[in-house]
């Protein structure tokens, strides 16, 4: 939004001034609003973006009292109040030692904007009441903190104004005016860049010249200024004959710069050691998206450095798992239209490296131009993943056989039967197996042959099993299958391809074979069965026939 202002204040010069100087004390603190009030002649407010007219208004209801806001008078040192700096917190905090020196030198800038507004205020009052064009430049520069030089490129003499000099501590008569002079108060390390500048523009390389550099004070330190001009005069053949321009000490400015620079590279090395990918992402009204921030952290999760992915966002898309790659998209939109966190944990497949698991955190917020901005981190979870599965297979599988253990049969048999009666016209069989004798082998060769009968066995009904299958050790010598898609015929063909399998395939011990064979009881798995015991007792009934008859049978009920 534009800054609020006075309405019985003009339009001010150094408005652009004060709005960058209120944006980037709101950046800095990280404030929720940061306002600069002017009195006297310089009574104006600048407020930071995105505080609307009711809300500062509210606001200046209550921040002489409120709690979240810090209130810093803005007075000369001849005690004149030129202003107060506010900044609003919410929640409230402390500021610690090195933002409160960060603040002194903040509010020192804006005491030094708010007397230039003041002196420029007056200003301009004084020059409504003059003709003289002279008098109103003098005075539309005189205490501003910039400087005018007039150069005459022919014979090399440079004037300098007043204020120009006033600017490094010179009085008028303690400078020279010839240019020579002038670039031995430039700094060394930018006399190169300087004189490059300058020639360009003779050149008419450029339009303008204009260039940040130091320049040596008359107490021997250095300044940052900023010099523009122009050549203003040029002989027929396109010689510059006369250049004109403004010097404006800029140090204040480069001080806080560097500093904001100083905490943004802290944050990037912080960022870049956390192990695990820090990320902003910005996805723009017309659902064009780019990484606007990507830590070092990338290349060992995904295998993307981390300019490639803020060049193509979509190469992360590229790489993640095919099973995994719709939800991955899905559960960003659904971040963006409801502004809710986003969690996801998918795969990466990247070429010539091992599948990773990662698990993506990231807060949303809406943008004032409609895009969606979120901040968040990807960090590589597979050996998490990796111990979920086998705390997973150790739940729900038999150690021995490897077979499904018989709580996990059981919830399978269920959803077999939950699938019936959803579909009634479906079918499924059961068939419950008991190995003969097989007392009598743990009995004459022990439990370790036992052991290799029951895995043996275990096997033997794997190689049979389709997909939609399920086949489980329910305890001892007892195993159970659920055939999906299946009626008593074909339950009585799979019973028989076991006992011929193992009719041909004994286990050997110490050279000598041990056939082993199997008694068989099957039912129907029915949608009116109230219960899968239901099921699962006829399969007893049926299976204790086959051991009554004479094992090595098939019975069904």
């Amino acid at each position: 939004m534009q800054p609020l202002c006075s309405v019985n204040a003009p339009t001010s010069a150094n408005d652009e001034r004060l709005d960058g100087f209120v944006r980037l004390l709101s950046r800095y603190f990280d404030s929720a609003a940061a306002l600069v009030f002017g009195v006297g002649a310089a009574r104006h407010i600048w407020a930071s973006p995105g505080l609307g007219d009711a809300r500062l208004a509210r606001f200046i209801d209550t921040r002489e009292t409120s709690p979240t806001t810090l209130v810093w008078p803005l007075q000369m040192q001849e005690g004149v109040r030129l202003g107060t700096l506010y900044l609003h917190f919410d929640p409230p905090r402390t500021l610690d030692a090195k933002q409160h020196e960060a603040l002194q030198d903040f509010a020192a800038l804006a005491l030094d904007l708010l007397a230039r507004e003041a002196q420029e205020a007056r200003q301009r009052h004084e020059v409504a009441a003059l003709h003289a064009s002279e008098r109103r430049m003098a005075l539309a520069i005189a205490g501003s903190g910039t400087g005018i030089w007039d150069r005459d490129i022919t014979t090399g003499d440079i004037h300098y104004s007043s204020s120009w000099k006033a600017l490094l501590g010179y009085a008028d008569h303690e400078i020279g005016n010839r240019i020579e002079e002038s670039y031995t108060r430039v700094h060394p390390a930018d006399l190169n860049y300087v004189r490059a500048t300058i020639q360009a523009h003779l050149d008419q390389r450029t339009d303008a010249y204009e260039v940040e550099h130091r320049l040596r004070c008359r107490d021997g330190q250095y300044k940052w200024v900023c010099s523009r001009g122009k050549v203003v005069e040029r002989d027929m053949h396109g010689k510059p004959l006369r250049m004109i321009g403004t010097t404006t000490d800029i140090t204040a400015m480069r001080r806080l710069s560097d500093q904001v620079q100083q905490t943004a590279a802290l944050m990037t090395d912080l960022t870049n050691e956390i192990p695990g990918m820090v990320f902003q992402f910005r996805r723009q009204a017309d659902g064009t998206s780019a990484f606007t921030y990507v830590s070092a952290g990338a290349q060992a999760i995904c295998g993307l450095s981390a300019m490639q992915l803020m060049q193509d966002a979509q190469a992360l898309t590229a790489i993640v798992h095919p099973d995994d790659r719709m939800a991955f998209i899905d559960s960003l939109q659904l971040s963006a239209e409801e502004l809710t966190d986003w969690y996801l944990e998918f795969r990466v497949q990247v070429p010539g490296r091992e599948i990773v698991w990662c698990q993506g955190e990231a807060c949303p917020r809406r943008e004032e131009d409609g895009s969606v901005v979120w901040h968040g981190f990807m960090t590589d979870v597979t050996e998490r993943k990796q111990i979920e599965a086998e705390l997973q297979a150790f739940a729900t599988t038999d150690f021995l056989t490897q077979l499904a253990n018989r709580r996990h049969f059981m919830r399978q048999l269920e959803a077999e039967l939950a699938r019936l009666q959803r579909s009634t016209e479906q079918s499924a069989a059961i068939l419950m197996f008991d190995l003969d004798y097989f007392k009598t082998i743990n009995d004459r060769w022990g439990h370790n042959v036992g052991d290799q009968a029951l895995r043996h066995f275990a096997a033997i009904l794997c190689t049979q099993l389709r997909k939609t299958d399920t086949a489980g050790r329910l305890g001892g010598e007892e195993f159970a299958v659920v055939l999906s898609e299946a009626d008593l015929d074909q339950a009585m063909h799979f019973a028989t391809r076991i006992q011929n399998e193992l009719a041909k395939a004994p286990i050997m011990h110490a050279g000598e074979p041990i056939f082993l064979a199997v008694s068989v009881g099957i039912s129907s798995l029915n949608a009116s069965d109230a219960s899968v015991e239901a099921a699962l007792s006829r399969s007893d009934i049926a299976l204790y026939c086959a051991k009554r008859g004479g094992r090595n049978r098939i019975e069904h009920h």
